[in-house]
């Protein structure tokens, strides 16, 4: 069966714009379009599947509309108990309710998609109550859109080299400013390594949603470490293009978009070896792993000193992980997926 149009649902995108789910969501709508699906988020439409991101009372309301119609539902399982934890004030108070209401959904949801190995197996594990079809489809990257530009590289040092004090060894992260995301890590490992500027990207507008011990770590971090906020693309690509590494420290993660966007920037990795990172990200192969501050800031000196022997090469096959899963190929698999779905209801 061909698929004619897919129900695209994120629920408070204005709210989640610059969130991962939010940019899942762009990368989902960039990946069937490039493959002539035709995509609505408009619940009111017609449409032969629903393919449901967010985990809100009105996603609640969209699946259950989606099945009295009795169109198939999909859900995405950006969001788990795990993942919730670390972010805003009260998350820990409020992740049991926030497993609670995400096992309800995904139990209720007819097929699950989920964006790693690591995740697809958290969720049978301690999320679904029956056996229940999981297909793993990468969030994805635009491969021809986020690559090291030396055109965007000059106009970022041009624009942002006073602006940012870099006038040292840049070394950047990009992800909104949580607790989970590592970012009193982070700060340690900007003290430690002085010689060296630090940058991480992400969204200012939660500040206030951020635990108050959060909250003073952005408004008073070392000399050689700034929170520019929420930038355009091209001033992100700029500095990916600039940088000597990207230093990513989550404690827990789904996939994380930036990394792909590291990847297919061919910029040095360094990220926290933690189970996510296991199947795909391999250690001195395509890029590189640590579990402690020290292991940290040993793995950039060695980037930044060049005491690695094969950089290039690890930045190169590090690539092929972007070419993967670039965006054109993540929408053939969710046509693929799409189509044995609908196949199921004849």
């Amino acid at each position: 069966m061909i698929v004619v149009k897919v129900l695209l649902y994120s629920e408070g995108k204005s709210s989640f714009s610059k969130s991962g789910v939010g940019q899942a969501l762009n990368h989902q709508v960039e990946a069937l379009g490039a493959n002539n699906i035709e995509v609505t988020q408009d619940p009111e439409d017609d449409y032969d599947l629903a393919h449901i991101n967010t985990v809100a009372l009105k996603s609640y309301e969209v699946l259950k509309q989606a099945k009295k119609k009795g169109k198939p539902v999909i859900y995405h399982t950006h969001t788990t108990y795990e993942d919730f934890r670390g972010s805003i004030k009260g998350s820990y108070v409020l992740s049991p309710i926030i497993k609670f209401w995400t096992k309800k959904l995904y139990n209720e949801a007819d097929y699950l998609i989920s964006p790693s190995e690591y995740t697809k197996n958290l969720i049978k594990s301690k999320y679904l109550e029956k056996e229940k079809e999981i297909r793993v489809i990468s969030n994805g990257v635009n491969i021809n859109k986020f690559n090291k530009n030396e055109v965007l590289k000059e106009k970022f040092l041009n624009e942002y080299k006073s602006v940012y004090d870099i006038n040292k060894p840049l070394i950047i992260t990009a992800g909104l400013p949580f607790e989970r995301k590592g970012i009193k890590d982070f700060v340690k490992v900007a003290q430690e390594c002085s010689d060296y500027q630090f940058l991480w990207f992400g969204s200012s507008s939660v500040k206030s949603m951020l635990p108050d011990k959060i909250q003073k770590i952005i408004e008073n971090p070392p000399k050689n470490l700034i929170f520019p906020g929420y930038v355009d693309k091209d001033i992100l690509i700029g500095a990916f293009s600039a940088a000597k590494a990207f230093l990513f420290m989550t404690y827990e993660e789904n996939e994380g978009i930036v990394v792909l966007e590291a990847l297919s920037a061919k910029l040095p990795l360094v990220v926290r070896d933690i189970p996510v990172y296991q199947d795909w990200l391999e250690d001195g192969k395509t890029c590189f792993k640590a579990r402690t501050n020290e292991e940290f800031c040993q793995k950039i000196r060695n980037i930044v000193e060049n005491n690695v022997e094969n950089l290039d090469e690890i930045t190169e096959t590090a690539y092929n992980i972007a070419v993967e899963r670039d965006l054109l190929n993540i929408g053939k698999k969710y046509k693929e997926y799409y189509e044995y779905i609908l196949n199921q209801k004849k």
